[in-house]
């Protein structure tokens, strides 16, 4: 056949003549030529033919489906003409005059799009997520950025990347980045004999010790400083209540100040700056009212939260505070530090405090991206992040979402073996340092601002795309969102035919969709809180294009319970499915 030796595009071109969908695999492209072919039976007699189209001159833009049309409605007519052959002649051309002014979609105009849904392989999902928490540390569990452990990551990515077909490159960028060098040390201690007893070696007569347990107990907040107090120095500690009282804090000079009750309306960067700005010694947060009793028994689990890098910079006069250690306590160890320290009936107990980080130096993070080049600069990236909170595994934030992208690179590099080369460059990548910052996806749009800012065609975010299996206690949405109008067509479309084709999944869950097209500070923006962020907001002053989804469920995120344990590697079909769908139709059609 003469048409299998034809590259892609050449396919393309043939069917533009006809005014037929450009779209799907080259097979599918050879079939639908062939149904223009003289053996199908739409060939005629044109001695015995009507034909419009020498009467009609069309612009270019309109030739094509002209033609198609054309072709469909020519119409027999035997012997002298007569008031039958009059009517279907009128019928033809005011179904002709019809078309080019409704465009309905059944023919090709307007909102109809081939599209054809990808393919997506739970297990395979769920092995990548497994071999990235695999690479986790081995006491803390994590992939911190700037580690040894993202960095293992990065190049792990980047060779599955290469397996696939794809070129791969990791690229490298210093960012301002705690480092946590070693286990900390967090414990209380109530001295015997009245006190003269040591709180530790063989002299310890009656002393009480309590440690806290690292990661269970509490967990050390984003750009902690560092300490080393001891028992000896009997450190104080100030009640800062929740936090709000600004004469609080100005009392709290140089002593460990403790924050509980509702601190949900007051973040981490004010809490840390009001620190610095007041030269406390150390803080101290308490989990009191997030996801209570829904993790472990009837606890408050220690969160991990971050800080932003350029208000503590501010705060605390241009550098940022090295000597301030900041930790956040379940409500269970809040509790006892409460008991035996704050509302003490006799002598408060002493602390040991011993925080291990560094945090005033710049650290490598890495983004390891794969590539397929098209026919023309124009790009489309997905992503997710592969870095994690530094205590966690991170199986759902954001394993799940590598996860996502990597089983999405695998199926849309498939589709470009067997279809060719794609109009659109193809692009996937993961980010460091989102969890301290977008530090990796921001630095790559920068990088790249010049080619970005006039090529970006769409970027894909996965992050936490992921729903528990416990859909009775903690339901089962998908939320998917674009901040483009047209994008937004496209994915509510492609979300219907999911539904048709992959009901033994769709029916499973509720896929909610949204358009957040405003702009940066409207009620309506797209939320800034993970890396679909720069990629909208910061490309040389023009809002860029971006689809997102987030999964429900997510209790365990920023603490040592996001493991595998509770993984649901079903649930990532959906968006993977959707969004890779719309990023194979983007790949091969530049009208869209």
């Amino acid at each position: 056949m003469k048409y299998e030796s034809m590259r892609v595009s050449d396919l393309k071109d043939e069917l533009r003549k006809y005014g037929a969908p450009i779209s799907g695999t080259k097979s599918e492209l050879i079939q639908r030529i062939m149904q223009f072919e003289p053996d199908t039976g739409l060939e005629h007699d044109e001695s015995n033919t009507i034909s419009l189209e020498d009467d009609n001159e069309q612009d270019e833009s309109n030739e094509t489906n002209y033609s198609a049309m054309i072709s469909l409605m020519r119409t027999h007519v035997y012997g002298p003409l007569n008031v039958g052959a009059i009517t279907a002649i009128g019928i033809s051309f005011l179904m002709l005059t019809t078309v080019l002014i409704i465009q309905p979609s059944w023919l090709g105009f307007g909102e109809d799009y081939e599209y054809e849904l990808i393919d997506f392989d739970q297990q395979r999902a769920r092995t990548f997520a497994q071999e990235l928490v695999d690479l986790g540390h081995p006491d803390w569990e994590g992939r911190m950025s700037g580690t040894v452990e993202e960095q293992n990551t990065s190049q792990y990515i980047s060779d599955k990347f290469t397996e696939m077909g794809y070129t791969a490159e990791i690229n490298e960028f210093l960012v301002p980045m705690h480092h946590i060098n070693s286990e900390p040390s967090f414990r209380l201690c109530v001295q015997g004999l009245g006190g003269i007893s040591p709180c530790d070696g063989p002299a310890a007569f009656g002393s009480q010790v309590t440690p806290f347990q690292h990661r269970v107990d509490y967990v050390i907040q984003g750009f902690s400083g560092q300490s080393e107090y001891m028992f000896n120095e009997d450190i104080q500690v100030t009640d800062l209540g929740n936090g709000s009282d600004e004469a609080l804090w100005q009392t709290a000079t140089g002593t460990i100040g403790y924050v509980r009750g509702d601190s949900s309306k007051i973040g981490n960067t004010e809490l840390y700056s009001n620190a610095a700005i007041n030269d406390l010694a150390g803080l101290i947060s308490v989990n009191k009212n997030y996801n209570c009793g829904k993790i472990e028994g009837n606890d408050c689990v220690p969160i991990f939260k971050g800080t932003n890098y350029d208000s503590l910079v501010e705060a605390n006069g241009g550098s940022i505070p090295t000597d301030i250690p900041f930790i956040s306590m379940s409500k269970d160890a809040g509790d006892i530090f409460e008991a035996a320290v704050i509302n003490a009936t006799s002598e408060p107990a002493s602390i040991e405090l011993i925080i291990d980080v560094t945090n005033d130096e710049e650290r490598t993070i890495y983004v390891p991206c794969g590539t397929i080049e098209g026919r023309t600069s124009e790009v489309v990236i997905a992503g997710g992040h592969h870095d994690t909170v530094y205590q966690a595994q991170g199986a759902v934030d954001d394993s799940s979402g590598v996860a996502s992208v990597l089983e999405m690179a695998r199926q849309i590099s498939d589709i470009v073996n067997e279809t060719g080369t794609p109009e659109r460059t193809i692009r996937f990548c993961t980010w460091g340092g989102e969890e301290e910052g977008l530090w990796g996806s921001r630095a790559y749009v920068e990088q790249m601002q010049s080619s970005l800012s006039d090529n970006l065609r769409l970027y894909i975010n996965l992050d936490m795309n992921h729903v528990d299996a416990d859909f009775e206690s903690r339901g089962n949405s998908l939320s998917l969102f674009t901040n483009n109008e047209d994008d937004f067509g496209h994915i509510k479309r492609i979300s219907e035919l999911y539904k048709e084709e992959r009901s033994e999944i769709a029916n499973r869950y509720e896929i909610q969709l949204s358009l957040l097209d405003g702009d940066q500070g409207d009620d309506n923006q797209m939320p800034c809180n993970s890396d679909h962020c720069p990629f909208v907001y910061d490309l040389g002053g023009k809002n860029g294009r971006a689809v997102v989804c987030y999964g429900s469920g997510s209790w365990e995120y920023h603490t040592y319970l996001d493991t595998m344990d509770r993984f649901n590697e079903e649930s990532l079909a959906v968006s993977t499915t959707i969004y890779g769908t719309y990023m194979r139709l983007l790949a091969y059609d530049l009208d869209v």
